[in-house]
């Protein structure tokens, strides 16, 4: 029961993510994408340490960096990059190929014996967010393209290392976030200012984009997450992923008017069934072919 309340939790944070595209694009000033990374990361993470007055000790500056770089600090320049220069149901369907990056970086980095029935319905999971995002304008940019497999092998070394080197004893979640998110949000300062130059203005409608971004996508999500990682599977966590898209693709119904046709529908179903098929152990009648 305790650890089904923690994957319920740690949905909350691709739940969150999902509101990041209608965020942006109608609150954000256009053009700044790696400023809205910036402000995402580096203000929710000094609130956090602020609010536990925990640092990290010893070898953990250098493993609290590596994972702030990895998680946040090269993930969101990737992601924007993707972003811009892709379709969005192609950069999601990039994206969604994370669980099959952290089932195999598993085996590797964390020494899992490897599960084929993971790995088959994270292949399922990837096909049912591609129905339901990818469109008949989806294009593919070589750039676009290697920055989009770049954020999602970023992002799963960065969870696969934070599975293996776990959290501090003593060091709450938030203090563990505020640490990775500290970390990334300074490797972005320089990052940002060399590409996009003096930040914008910001006024109402994008201060209450950067807050929802930074105090809930941000700080909360990301305690939410990284708790998850330390303490479930880190292939289960990995298929809560899969929500972030799909949450897109119904704020972009419920809010910009949007249609779902059979087809997206069909991926819907069908990355459901993935995300809850994943979170359960192979069949015991097949176990010794699936696992």
């Amino acid at each position: 029961m305790r650890n089904q309340l923690r994957l319920a939790l740690a949905a909350f944070a691709p739940v969150v993510w999902g509101s990041t595209y209608v965020v942006t694009t109608e609150l954000l000033p256009a053009g700044h994408p790696l400023f809205a990374g910036l402000m995402r990361a580096l203000p929710a993470g000094l609130v956090a340490l602020a609010l536990t007055r925990t640092l990290p000790h010893g070898s953990w500056w250098r493993r609290a960096a590596t994972l702030g770089v990895l998680n946040i600090g090269l993930f969101f320049p990737f992601l924007f990059i993707a972003a811009e220069r892709l379709p969005g149901g192609v950069a999601a369907t990039l994206g969604a190929a994370q669980p099959l990056v952290v089932a195999l970086l598993a085996v590797g980095v964390l020494k899992e014996s490897p599960s084929a029935w993971r790995f088959a319905w994270g292949v399922i999971g990837v096909v049912g967010v591609g129905l339901v995002v990818l469109g008949p304008a989806a294009g593919f940019d070589v750039i676009g393209v290697l920055a989009g497999l770049g954020g999602t092998a970023t992002m799963a070394l960065g969870v696969t290392l934070t599975k293996k080197w776990g959290r501090p004893a003593g060091v709450g979640p938030m203090a563990f976030a505020g640490w990775q998110l500290t970390a990334g949000g300074l490797f972005l300062v320089p990052v940002t200012f060399l590409f996009e130059g003096a930040p914008p203005a910001i006024g109402v409608n994008a201060l209450v984009g950067y807050l929802w971004l930074g105090g809930v996508g941000g700080l909360l999500a990301y305690v939410l997450w990284f708790r998850a990682i330390t303490t479930l599977p880190v292939t289960s966590v990995s298929m809560l992923g899969l929500l972030s898209p799909m949450v897109a693709a119904l704020l972009g119904v419920v809010v910009l008017g949007q249609t779902l046709d059979p087809v997206q529908l069909t991926g819907f179903a069908l990355a459901l069934a993935a995300i809850v098929a994943s979170q359960r152990p192979a069949p015991v009648l097949t176990r010794g072919v699936l696992q």
